[in-house]
């Protein structure tokens, strides 16, 4: 998205007017959606369209002077708001607006609080775990789509790569796990998802107040309306899924437009990069190598025809930091293989 149209999110305080005038109410939204290519190729996802749009006024000027709406009793979000305010200098009517239009995601609650299951003990484990895992991403439609992607944003995959010293086919592959290569951003809004979680569950309320903290201050930094952006039930954004704190720390605006943008394919190649060469990644070394038994620095995997045991080195570990699976890191190894090598097949036979 090409955000250099459009103006920032100002928080001024009101001004005071004279007692024959009255306040006039305007507000504007200024709509852009992500920068695409014309020429984008059949197996290539739409360009996506990023849920985050500046506001042209402050919201100040027709603000209520006290929250209102699903939060107006909960003394927790009054709390969160007093802290924005005295910790970070929002203001309190800002707030107060903002969080006047939030709403409560019951399967938001759902989803972070599973009901028990009570049904009867299974009589064996049941085996063939990571089969069934990998049948999810290890797909044609994956492979063919990593291909593409990488293809078409050839430029960007390459310069990511020696700027932070990242194999290229791991920085396509995290996307295609994450969002299948943009086409599953989610369609959940942040400011749902992030409220909801902090206010109404209690297994993890802590984190996600901190994250829609940080949240809150991305949007003021970048300029996005906090009232726009999508993504998952959980509050991750954009091809890579970043969670508002690793956006504020790693996104990178890699296309040199002035805005961290990670709905942007060229924001989000570099920022994957970066994530893995913060965690620790070491160039052109070793991910996993499969061996015959369990051994020291060796992961066990449930396979439908048996045991999988492999060897992993600590680029496995940096992939774990996206998200702590021995199945996850190992799909994303075993995906970003078979992109490869399709992509090289491909450039083989275009020559």
């Amino acid at each position: 998205m090409d955000y250099r149209s459009t103006l920032k999110i100002k928080e001024t305080p009101v001004k005071n007017t004279s007692s024959t005038c009255a306040l006039q109410l305007a507000l504007a939204l200024a709509l852009t959606g992500c920068a695409s290519n014309p020429s984008v190729q059949p197996n290539t996802p739409p360009p996506v369209d990023t849920a985050a749009t500046p506001l042209t006024q402050p919201l100040e000027e027709y603000q209520p002077p006290v929250l209102t709406g699903t939060y107006s009793n909960s003394p927790a979000v009054q709390d969160f708001i007093r802290h924005m305010v005295f910790e970070h200098k929002f203001s309190e009517s800002y707030l107060n607006n903002l969080f006047a239009q939030a709403k409560r995601l019951d399967y938001v609650i759902r989803l972070e609080n599973p009901a028990p299951y009570n049904g009867p003990a299974p009589s064996h484990p049941k085996v063939g775990g990571w089969t069934r895992y990998r049948q999810q991403f290890l797909t044609e439609a994956h492979i063919n789509n990593g291909a593409a992607f990488w293809s078409n944003n050839e430029d960007s995959i390459r310069k990511a790569s020696a700027t932070y010293g990242v194999d290229p086919e791991y920085i396509v592959a995290i996307i295609g796990v994450e969002t299948f290569f943009g086409r599953n951003v989610g369609k959940t809004r942040i400011l749902d998802a992030l409220t909801t979680l902090a206010f109404d569950t209690q297994r993890r309320a802590g984190f996600f107040k901190s994250e829609l903290e940080n949240f809150l201050l991305m949007s003021r930094e970048e300029g996005y309306d906090p009232l726009k952006p999508v993504g998952s039930w959980a509050g991750a954004m954009g091809l890579g899924q970043f969670m508002p704190s690793s956006f504020r720390t790693l996104a990178v605006d890699f296309n040199n437009d002035g805005h961290r943008n990670l709905w942007d394919q060229c924001d989000a190649i570099g920022s994957v990069a970066h994530y893995f060469s913060r965690h620790g990644w070491q160039n052109t070394m070793p991910v996993a190598n499969q061996t015959k038994s369990y051994g020291e620095s060796t992961i066990e995997l449930s396979a439908a025809k048996g045991s999988e045991f492999w060897r992993v080195h600590p680029n496995f570990k940096v992939i774990k930091k996206y998200n702590n699976s021995d199945k996850y890191a190992m799909a994303v190894h075993q995906l970003a293989q078979a992109i490869k090598q399709r992509y090289m097949m491909t450039v083989a036979s275009s020559r």
